[in-house]
């Protein structure tokens, strides 16, 4: 049977460039770069050298990179670490959205009831976007920290970063941005945008798991969220995962480089996808998300009387992998927080599933697909 990996939003596979460049290292003599010896200083080599390209890619000093385990890390050690920083100025107020990932609600829900900040959660609107006006209005003297993403994991729609950042930064708050899903589609400045603090993780772009980055701008306030050792400027203790941050760097190199050519194909497989299940869906479809702001590789659908979950289920049988939203939560068998904070109809809601492309996908491999989405909608309808 043939299998098409359509949730790349999710996770990618890993390019050969990144696996050479994490063999180079796990094959080399067992090093920690905060011994002194000859081996240590050799760790501390690829860590400086892995740390100067990914800095030079993002735009930003080499200094201002955090390594973590991820986007999850990430979010966490910004939202906690910047708001107790925060706190010490009078400032206890955090602003952030109905359609965040759940490392950001979460995180800013623990925040509110463990440690007593204050929380607004704005709306988002029926693309999933989140408006620059709505964040001026939540803004009080209090505000310490805006935590907005820049492309929803679940709808590929794109928030308006640099406008909503200028207003943070004018009312003397800090703003964290959940970047996870838009590296390598989104050519960034770090330097020259308004942004304290971006989210980064490396296995959305065929590099590894359990490696990331938190950008934090120099001069940012932030406490350690993790302690123990002085490593990574005594922001983050623990051993550094060489391996992983060397392939991190590799996967940032080629994704930076491929950008253009990229973004171009994988929107040409996005319209291709509509096309074919308008053609063979056999129901009525609704696309989810901002057809003016989005990624170009994130589609989520609604199959109009087809439930979410007996189309995944149809689809893996198939040898289809998609997905009903974010990975984390996936197998949980709840329905989409971003959705529902959209308020799409409760229809729209129940049958939507995220198809998103990337490394491999083809378009004969979408024309397959879509036909056996018209048999398996075929087979779905007819056991009602």
């Amino acid at each position: 049977m043939n299998t098409y990996y359509f949730d790349h939003a999710a996770t990618t596979p890993m390019r050969p460039e990144v696996m050479k460049a994490m063999l180079e290292v796990m094959s080399g003599p067992g090093s920690n770069a905060s011994s002194m010896h000859a081996y240590g200083r050799a760790a501390k080599q690829h860590l400086n050298r892995s740390r100067d390209r990914i800095a030079a890619a993002l735009g930003c000093k080499p200094s201002e990179l955090l390594f973590t385990s991820g986007g999850t890390e990430s979010d966490n050690a910004a939202l906690i670490g910047a708001a107790r920083a925060q706190r010490k100025r009078g400032k206890s107020h955090i602003i952030t959205s109905a359609g965040e990932h759940h490392a950001v609600l979460h995180a800013c829900e623990w925040l509110r009831k463990e440690e007593g900040f204050t929380l607004t959660v704005l709306p988002v609107d029926g693309s999933g976007r989140t408006s620059a006006a709505s964040v001026q209005s939540a803004m009080t003297a209090e505000t310490g920290l805006v935590s907005i993403m820049h492309g929803n994991n679940e709808l590929g729609t794109l928030q308006p970063i640099e406008e909503i950042g200028a207003i943070v930064k004018a009312g003397g708050a800090l703003f964290h941005v959940d970047a996870v899903q838009t590296l390598g589609w989104i050519g960034y400045r770090l330097n020259e945008i308004p942004v304290d603090l971006m989210s980064f993780s490396a296995h959305k772009i065929n590099g590894p798991q359990g490696v990331g980055a938190l950008y934090i701008a120099n001069g940012t306030l932030f406490e350690a969220v993790q302690h123990g050792g002085s490593q990574e400027r005594k922001r983050r203790a623990g051993t550094e995962n060489i391996a992983g941050i060397a392939g991190f760097a590799e996967a940032v190199d080629i994704c930076v480089n491929e950008r253009e050519t990229k973004q171009l194909f994988m929107d040409e497989l996005r319209k291709r996808w509509i096309e074919l299940l308008q053609e063979h869906a056999g129901v009525p479809i609704r696309i989810n998300g901002s057809e003016q702001h989005r990624l170009p590789h994130i589609v989520n659908v609604s199959f109009i009387g087809v439930d979410t979950e007996t189309m995944l289920m149809n689809l893996d049988m198939e040898g289809i992998a998609a997905s009903s939203g974010s990975a984390c939560t996936s197998g949980s068998l709840e329905r989409s927080h971003v959705l529902r904070a959209m308020e799409l109809p409760e229809e729209q809601l129940q049958s939507a599933v995220r198809f998103s492309f990337g490394l491999g996908n083809t378009l004969e491999e979408l024309e397959n697909a879509a036909q056996k989405i018209g048999t398996i909608v075929r087979r779905i309808r007819n056991n009602y």
